[in-house]
């Protein structure tokens, strides 16, 4: 197959740092155009719609969709109906039901659908899972904390219904969670702490668990200032594993295993090229349902008011 010309739905701060940098580190790829309200200058013909974009703009094959997930499922619609491969910026909906739309007509279509999760690319998380799969876990532990008034500035649409809140991040965790056990994760109780003006939570707690009664915790927290943490502790019958910087690092019993830089969204590129190449999709859910099941069994309590 030739080089594969993809447009760019959404043009905010992840589009900027991470898809339009890892498209053009790809040989196998190339940004032919954006839609965007804001119309940035980015060197290619940009759009404000991607009605617009696929009207007048130059030809495109695939369509990286870089939007709030509110807004999100209408627009992949439109693109599969157009016969364009797809890729979903995390999470894939902002409910578990609408993906599944989206998978019957990428089959439909014959084109590729991709649900990316750019934290199972950090480079720890194979060695993780391998770690994992031959061990007796008797615990995980998640510490998810960062600071949303320097990763999310001036995005309001993450504290509406649909946007997650805190989870936006989380979710990340319980990509990697799902994605290193060996076994299927479920909820069974969740604690979400949401401000009195918004509709999404600030902070939260989860307790879940496994087939083999796993004992797993998560914390996830948007008002950590300094120092963001971003890590997963296994302790096992031979030894403790530490994931820390998001994947990135890994530690055995305070052994240093994995030390690496960024290469998440160049990973899922050639993933999502390989996929388009093998005419294959792949749209796993399971941490979005991880979530909603935390909104379904979750305490909810009201906390002061959010003020960015």
């Amino acid at each position: 197959m030739s080089v594969i010309r993809v447009g760019i739905v959404g043009v905010g701060k992840i589009a900027r740092d991470q898809h339009i940098p890892a498209i053009a580190a790809d040989p196998g790829l190339e940004l032919v155009a954006i839609a965007s309200r804001s119309r940035p200058e980015v060197g290619v013909p940009a759009f404000e719609t991607l009605d617009e974009m696929l009207a007048d703009g130059p030809p495109v094959d695939a369509i990286a969709l870089c939007t709030p997930p509110q807004a999100r499922r209408a627009t992949a619609l439109a693109a599969l109906a157009a016969g364009k491969h797809v890729f979903l910026e995390k999470p894939p909906g902002s409910t578990v039901g609408e993906v599944g739309d989206l998978v019957a007509l990428a089959a439909e279509r014959g084109v590729t659908l991709f649900a990316s999760w750019h934290s199972r690319f950090a480079a720890g998380v194979p060695t993780a899972k391998a770690f994992l799969a031959d061990r007796t876990i008797h615990a995980i532990d998640i510490q998810w904390r960062e600071d949303v008034r320097r990763w999310h500035p001036g995005q309001t649409w993450i504290w509406e219904a649909g946007g997650l809140g805190v989870f936006d991040p989380g979710i990340n965790a319980l990509s990697i969670l799902t994605e290193i056990m060996p076994n299927e994760v479920f909820v069974t109780d969740a604690r979400l702490d949401v401000p009195e003006n918004v509709q999404s939570p600030i902070a939260a707690h989860m307790a879940m668990t496994d087939i083999a009664g796993t004992a797993i915790t998560a914390d996830f927290d948007f008002l950590q200032t300094g120092p963001q943490t971003w890590d997963i502790t296994a302790v096992t019958d031979r030894g403790t594993l530490r994931l820390s910087s998001g994947g990135a690092q890994i530690e055995v019993d305070g052994q240093p295993v994995v030390q690496a830089s960024d290469a998440e969204y160049p990973g899922l590129y050639k993933r999502f090229g390989d996929l388009i190449r093998a005419g294959q999709s792949e749209a796993d859910i399971r941490p979005l349902a991880l979530v909603a099941d935390a909104f379904l069994v979750g305490r909810r309590e009201r906390v002061e008011a959010f003020v960015e």
